[in-house]
């Protein structure tokens, strides 16, 4: 775990395939008392559930419109591609940390099917996920 931690910090994968992609972690912006700060802390908490644009805009108590342009601000990204980010992230400490089924590390990330996770898997880091956890776990699948 912790030569996994400090090659990622590298740009270095312990293992790859031909043609993958590095493993970059992306920080979270900062938790403040002001804006969506609040939003995002509450969103990271319900990441295996539905989650709306709806449902980020009410628990902010701002207008869909102006908590997009606030999210947006803030985090640099819109909410949807903030919230699919946060998803992928989860499931990648599932696959490394656990042997839980992929089905399970899917709906416990919130992508709801295994085909989901492995498209926005692959299209995140360019891995399918039980490649990405052969990769990190260094245990033969």
């Amino acid at each position: 775990m912790v030569a996994n931690r400090a090659a990622r910090r590298s740009v270095v994968a312990p293992w790859r395939d031909g043609g993958q992609s590095q493993f970059i972690e992306r920080p979270l912006p900062g938790a403040d008392d002001s804006g969506t700060a609040a939003t995002r802390s509450w969103a990271l908490t319900r990441l295996g559930g539905p989650l709306s644009l709806d449902d980020l805009a009410a628990h902010a108590r701002m207008s869909v419109r102006t908590f997009r342009r606030r999210f947006r601000q803030e985090a640099g990204l819109s909410p949807q591609v903030w919230l699919i980010q946060q998803r992928v992230e989860l499931a990648r400490r599932l696959l490394e940390s656990t042997d839980t089924p992929v089905e399970r590390v899917a709906a416990a990330a919130g992508f709801g099917t295994t085909a989901s996770l492995r498209q926005h898997l692959h299209a995140a880091i360019g891995v399918a996920p039980l490649a990405y956890r052969r990769t990190f776990r260094g245990t033969p699948m």
